[in-house]
């Protein structure tokens, strides 16, 4: 009877056949997955759906932190992913533990720049031996020397930042979308630093073709995972919307271009310029060429912009919400530096109380939202006390961790002096549930040029101007989206000149 049937019956029954192998394969599969024990959504158990539903909305975090809040500090978020909000977690998945193997980086970082090329840069370094090899090459780079010596550069793009607030901002009277400014300083600060000349992004309004790629990189790695998550049909989506991703794809593309350009440029013209490429070239090795350099100074690009802006963006806006604290954090400026031209990195740096708001800033609105992915060795090991299997991909969720209402009093206010060193002892925020730099081998290397950056350009601005919030409607967590950066919420401000007792202007 089987051979009496036609061909088309045949393909049809062969067909049948398949569909019904694959859902026993997976029915049987999620029925022996050993982390059915975590709870969370039964759908996230069985399938990455909601997981890559949220991560399309750009609302993936709001989600976890949801789950986090329902079912507690341990979730299960996708068939083999777990997502923990705890101080302890951040210890034991990222920092460095006594007879323990090292979680290493889940493929979610192969969807980054030179990939294709198979060079990596320090943050996309999944070998602990690479990366600690690159840790060690480039750690000159980031030395207290360095830093020293590149104050100067950071300085310079400061003032224009602060030049185009008194020109736009002062002297034409508009309303400035700040964030926007903020980004195009930082953009310029990098390139600096990490191309070894700026891309005059506050000149020309952000015209440079990488300062447009960041974003786009952002979305591009979700895309990616998605795909990843669904392999048959990200092939299909492949093959159908193969315009779509080159588009997405040409961004970076360009981007690889320039920074490779911009490195074999300097190797052929060393400059003893006191910049990240200097440093980097002073330590290479005969096995380095161009293009490790490029996809070093790609990431560092990547890595040190919208960090930065997004916490000083926050800082701004909560500060200008609450007027004590404006007027506590402004009579600390103006009062530790006597004139605009006696404020300096170093001083900038001490002052405790900015400390604590940027320390809040970073806590309320993480610049890094989403859970760092590792994964967990072979054999299994525990997580804040529960094991895991191995081959799991579990994270931290900074969001989630930040905002918890089992880490902090008050989570969703604005409250500065949590961290102060002589806080209330009737506290019981947990402050070790917030690290924005993460910690142990892979925390960030640039944290001390990003407390730099951020101290020395709030003083300068707030010496110089007084601002007003003016969209005091706008909500950061409701008004934004998630692409592993932030996105959208802009910050509208309204600026005024302040003259100290000298009579000396912000200029």
């Amino acid at each position: 009877m089987l051979f009496a049937l036609s061909p088309i019956a045949l393909v049809w029954a062969g067909l049948v056949f398949f569909t019904l192998l694959t859902l026993l394969h997976k029915l049987y599969t999620a029925l022996t997955n050993p982390l059915r024990k975590f709870p969370g959504p039964w759908l996230c158990h069985y399938s990455n759906v909601p997981y890559s539903y949220w991560l399309l909305r750009r609302r993936k975090e709001f989600w976890i932190h949801s789950m986090h809040e329902k079912y507690g500090p341990v979730v299960c978020v996708a068939p083999n992913e777990i997502s923990f909000n705890t101080a302890q977690s951040w210890k034991d998945i990222y920092g460095f533990r006594h007879g323990h193997q090292t979680f290493i980086k889940s493929e979610f970082y192969d969807g980054y720049m030179f990939i294709e090329e198979g060079i990596h840069g320090i943050i996309t370094s999944r070998d602990p031996k690479e990366h600690a090899s690159m840790r060690r090459f480039m750690s000159h780079a980031f030395s207290s020397l360095a830093l020293k010596e590149q104050e100067p550069l950071v300085e310079d793009i400061i003032e224009h930042l602060v030049a185009n607030v008194r020109e736009i901002g002062v002297k034409k009277g508009e309303v400035m979308e700040f964030d926007w400014w903020l980004r195009l300083c930082m953009f310029d600060i990098m390139g600096s630093l990490a191309f070894g000349k700026s891309f005059d992004a506050l000149k020309n309004g952000g015209q440079h073709p990488s300062v447009k790629f960041i974003h786009e990189a952002t979305r591009q790695v979700g895309i990616i995972d998605i795909m990843k998550r669904f392999p048959i049909a990200g092939k299909i989506y492949a093959l159908f919307f193969a315009r779509t991703l080159l588009r997405l794809l040409e961004g970076n593309k360009k981007h690889e271009q320039f920074a490779l350009k911009i490195a074999q440029e300097r190797l052929a013209n060393p400059s003893k310029r006191p910049d990240f490429l200097t440093r980097l070239q002073e330590n290479m090795d005969e096995s380095q060429g161009a293009i490790h350099i490029a996809a070093q100074a790609a990431e560092l690009l990547q890595a040190g912009t919208d960090t930065t802006n997004i916490t000083i963006k926050t800082a701004l806006n909560y500060i200008l919400r609450d007027k004590a604290l404006y007027n506590r954090l402004k009579n600390e400026i103006r009062t530790r530096f006597p004139t605009y031209k006696s404020i300096n990195a170093q001083d900038a740096v001490s002052l405790p109380f900015l400390r604590t708001v940027i320390l809040e800033a970073m806590r309320i609105y993480a610049p890094v939202a989403p859970g760092l992915p590792r994964l967990v060795p072979r054999g299994g090991d525990t997580v804040d006390g529960i094991f895991v299997p191995e081959g799991t991909v579990v994270s931290t969720n900074a969001f989630s961790a930040n905002l918890s209402s089992r880490n902090w009093e008050d989570p969703m206010t604005f409250k500065p002096d949590r961290w102060a060193k002589d806080r209330v002892s009737k506290s019981w925020d947990i402050l070790e549930a917030a690290q924005p730099f993460s910690l142990g081998p892979r925390g960030c290397i640039g944290q001390n040029l990003a407390w730099v950056e951020m101290n020395f350009i709030i003083c300068k601005l707030m010496w110089s101007f007084d601002f007003e919030l003016v969209n005091a409607d706008m909500d950061l967590h409701r008004d934004s989206f998630i692409d592993t950066l932030w996105n959208g919420a802009p910050l509208y401000l309204r600026v005024r000149v302040q003259t100290d007792i000298n009579g000396e202007y912000g200029i």
